[in-house]
C-alpha cells in the first residue's frame, strides 16, 4: 500500500481550493486523469472519501474540509522550512509571491520589478493582482509571500510596515478647470464616480466624502481607475483617484486635476506579510528599497 505524500497534499490543496478538476490540474501542471488517479489514491490510504464528484465541479465532503484545513497547515510549515534556509543565505534569492492591489500595480509595480531584478538577480518575481481581501485571504492560507495593500488590513496574524502616504488626487471635466475646488460637502451634491464593491480605494473616497450608507442615487462605479478617469473625461461626473496613478490616466483624457482642500485624504501603502515568516529581515529591506521607487516616481 502507497504511503501518504506531500505530493498527494498540494494536489488535494489545489482541488480544494479550485472546486474543479480541471482548473487544479492546470494549476498543477498534470493532466486531469493523473490528477483523478492521485485523489483516488488519496482516498484509498485514507479509506474514506474526501471529494463529492459532480458534473461540472466538486465539493467536499465533512472529512474532506476538515483535511483541507490541515493540509493547508502542513503545506505553509513545509514551505516556511524552506523559507528558514532561503533566511540563512542573505539576500532574497529564489520564488516570491507578492501580491499587489489594483489601484497600485499598473503604477508602482514595473518600477518595483525592475528595482528589485537589479538589487536582487537571484530573485524569482511571481507577482499577483487582487482586491485587499483576497490578498489577506492569500497571505494567511500561505499562496503568497507578502503584499503591497493600503494600510491598515488589522489582520492579527500580519505585520503591517508602512512604506509612504499619498494624496487622493481630484480629476473633473477639463471645462471644470477654472471653478473653484469643492470640499467634501459639496462632492456629496456632485455625481461622483467610484471603483466597484472590494476596493479599499472606493471606501476610502467615500469616507473622505462623508457618504456613509447613504450613497447617492446617481451614483456611478467602473470596473478600473482607467474607465472613472476616461467616463469623466466624457463630462459624465468627478472622481478621485491616488496621486500615483495621475500621470498615467490623465494623459489620454480631456480632464483636468486638482489638489482638493485641507485636510486632504490620502492613503498609506505598506508591506504586509505573515508574522511567522522566516524572511521577515530580508522583507524589511526589500519593503525599504519598494519606498524608494515608490517615493522616487515620476
Amino acid at each position: 500500500m502507497k504511503a501518504l505524500s506531500m505530493k498527494h497534499l498540494r494536489y488535494f490543496e489545489a482541488l480544494a481550493q479550485h472546486a474543479h478538476f480541471g482548473r487544479a490540474a492546470e494549476a498543477c501542471a498534470i493532466s486531469q486523469p493523473a490528477l483523478s488517479i492521485q485523489m483516488k489514491e488519496l482516498e484509498e490510504i485514507l479509506g474514506a472519501p474526501l471529494i463529492e464528484r459532480g458534473a461540472r465541479q466538486i465539493s467536499l465532503t465533512p472529512l474532506g474540509a476538515e483535511f483541507a484545513l490541515r493540509v493547508r497547515g502542513i503545506l505553509h510549515a513545509v514551505e516556511e522550512l524552506g523559507d528558514l534556509a532561503r533566511a540563512s543565505f542573505g539576500p532574497l534569492t529564489g520564488r516570491l509571491r507578492l501580491g499587489v492591489i489594483p489601484t497600485v500595480a499598473p503604477y508602482l509595480l514595473p518600477r518595483i520589478m525592475r528595482d528589485l531584478t537589479v538589487r536582487y538577480p537571484d530573485l524569482d518575481l511571481r507577482p499577483r493582482e487582487a482586491i485587499t481581501q483576497r490578498l489577506v485571504e492569500d497571505l494567511t492560507e500561505g499562496r503568497l509571500d507578502t503584499a503591497l495593500v493600503a494600510l491598515p488590513v488589522s489582520e492579527p496574524g500580519l505585520t503591517e510596515y508602512p512604506l509612504f502616504d499619498e494624496e487622493f488626487i481630484l480629476v473633473r471635466p477639463q471645462s471644470d478647470a477654472d471653478k473653484p475646488v469643492p470640499n467634501p460637502e459639496t462632492l456629496r451634491e456632485m455625481r461622483l464616480l467610484l471603483l466597484e464593491e472590494g476596493h479599499c480605494f472606493r471606501e476610502q473616497a467615500i469616507s473622505f466624502c462623508k457618504l456613509g450608507s447613504a450613497l447617492p442615487r446617481d451614483l456611478m462605479e467602473g470596473s478600473s481607475l482607467t474607465t472613472l478617469v476616461q467616463m469623466v473625461g466624457a463630462g459624465i461626473g468627478v472622481t478621485l483617484i491616488p496621486q500615483m496613478a495621475v500621470a498615467v490616466e490623465t494623459r489620454s483624457a480631456a480632464v483636468s486635476v486638482a489638489r482638493l482642500p485641507e485636510p486632504r485624504p490620502s492613503r498609506t501603502i505598506g508591506l504586509v506579510w505573515r508574522k511567522t515568516n522566516p524572511l521577515a529581515s530580508q522583507l524589511v529591506q526589500m519593503a525599504d528599497l519598494i519606498r524608494t521607487s515608490g517615493t522616487t516616481q515620476g
